[in-house]
């Protein structure tokens, strides 16, 4: 059966990964960001180049009211989605003392993150559950090792995370009868634009044992890990969280 996926956010670093490996893996793959750019056509060129049917979709999955545009906009172009891959996010307006953390932050973490996520997913979830089953429908949340570690200096984004990770478990929980997939996958530090300019400090930290494997990892690792989960190749699973994180959050002493 062929599959067709969604990945929001999916214009560069981790969602572009996971789009060109879900492509390799033989999805055909819509990319949707929040506004349309050449970097995101260029993605969907790429998928194309697989031999692949490919979309580049302008969209803020913080406005809901956007979300069924957005689902029928790819089907349009791909046919009926089997996979949606949770990957937009936002990151803090500025690192700070908790303290001063401001609700303007907080509500825009929160509106796309958790809010946006959530809705996005519930709306793919009723598609999903009008079809007819075949192959492996499946949804994969990118969340962040932040989903379980604190980080002070962007206590809004954390907790917006952490709601994110709930989302996994719950729908999991809610369509596993019906056999679809659901995934979430918790990155810690991936070498991407977005790490860019805290690098050569969690470098440093790194070597010293920050991590077990101790180097960056890499939105093509990310994007592995999304296709194995997409395609039904960890079977007998629901709702699991795969920390792709070097190590950083295991327990030792």
């Amino acid at each position: 059966m062929r599959q067709a996926a969604l990945v929001t956010g999916g214009r560069r670093g981790i969602g572009k990964a996971i789009a060109l490996a879900l492509a390799e893996q033989g999805f055909d793959v819509a990319v949707a960001d929040v506004v349309a750019s050449e970097e995101l056509s260029a993605v969907a060129a790429d998928i194309a180049a697989r031999g692949r049917k490919s979309a580049a979709l302008a969209a803020d999955i913080g406005r809901i009211e956007t979300h069924e545009s957005l689902l029928a906009a790819a089907e349009t172009a791909l046919g009926p989605l089997t996979t949606l891959v949770n990957n937009a996010g936002v990151s803090v307006l500025s690192r700070g003392d908790l303290l001063d953390v401001t609700p303007e932050s907080y509500d825009r973490c929160q509106a796309v993150n958790t809010r946006g996520t959530f809705f996005l997913t519930q709306a793919f979830a009723r598609r999903l559950l009008k079809k007819e089953g075949g192959g492996h429908p499946s949804i994969v949340t990118v969340s962040s090792a932040n989903a379980v570690a604190p980080s002070i200096a962007r206590g809004e984004y954390c907790i917006s995370k952490a709601g994110a990770s709930m989302i996994t478990k719950l729908f999991a929980a809610r369509l596993s009868d019906a056999g679809i997939g659901v995934y979430e996958i918790q990155p810690g530090f991936i070498e991407t634009d977005m790490t860019a300019p805290s690098k050569a400090r969690y470098d440093a930290l790194i070597e010293g044992g920050l991590t077990v494997i101790r180097r960056f990892g890499t939105p093509e690792e990310v994007g592995r890990i999304a296709a194995t989960l997409a395609s039904g190749l960890l079977p007998y699973t629901s709702g699991q969280v795969i920390q792709a994180d070097g190590g950083l959050l295991s327990v030792r002493y």
